[in-house]
């Protein structure tokens, strides 16, 4: 199996039709192109520059990209969404393809991996004259909150990137728009972490779904802000 193969897509988008079994939402032919082209680059770009462990078709395909787009059901088209950790883009690239409406930011501490970001970018760009209002920026998520521009200004901020639950939630609340909601992508939650993010003030929902082809389950972690929320952990 190839990259960007009738058969690598194919496999992503029945995946996606398991996994958005109970909803409208489709992966079409030219999103899973779009889905090729960030992992050729991806493949490319890691034969100099270390952006993945995972270079296997298969396993980029699933593993990636399935698992990336997981969240898609629950977030609004039209929102404001933040990437916190991207890497090599992750889930916000993927996301941007199949929610076109979408204007996503996505971050990351590493220059290299935020290089890469904006080369994808650039070259989905240029092969689908649409793909617009996202970028990709060179900062830590406690000094984005900083810039009065992005203090209370995405509805969505996802990460997958990060093990701690409490560290992805003092990163965001800065960041969360009032009505707003963080999404965690995780293999699986304890009742701690969750006591700990509602300290916050947060109300929090764990959905599980099966990524397809993987014998694993994936705990997406819903927080939003209750009323009077402050974003700082309540004693």
């Amino acid at each position: 199996m190839e990259i960007g193969s009738q058969e690598w897509q194919k496999l992503i988008r029945e995946g996606a039709a398991i996994l958005f079994d109970s909803c409208a939402l489709r992966v079409s032919d030219f999103q899973t192109e779009q889905f090729g082209v960030h992992a050729a680059e991806m493949l490319n770009w890691n034969r100099k520059t270390n952006l993945t462990a995972i270079t296997e078709p298969y396993e980029i395909a699933v593993k990636h990209f399935l698992d990336s787009i997981a969240p898609a059901p629950l977030i609004p088209p039209g929102s404001r969404l933040l990437d916190i950790g991207s890497g090599a883009g992750f889930p916000g690239i993927p996301l941007k393809i199949l929610i076109p409406s979408l204007s996503v930011t996505t971050i990351d501490s590493s220059r290299k991996k935020v290089n890469f970001q904006k080369h994808v970018i650039r070259t989905l760009k240029y092969k689908n004259s649409d793909f617009i209002d996202i970028e990709s920026l060179h900062i830590r998520a406690e000094d984005l909150a900083k810039d009065p521009a992005f203090t209370n200004a995405f509805d969505v901020i996802v990460c997958r990137a990060l093990s701690s639950l409490d560290m992805f939630v003092s990163l965001a609340m800065p960041l969360l728009a009032e009505q707003g909601m963080m999404i965690a992508l995780k293999g699986k939650t304890e009742a701690s972490e969750i006591e700990a993010a509602e300290k916050y003030g947060l109300s929090a929902t764990v959905k599980t779904c099966r990524i397809p082809y993987l014998d694993a389950e994936r705990a997406i972690v819903i927080l939003r802000k209750q009323r009077y929320a402050c974003g700082l952990p309540l004693s």
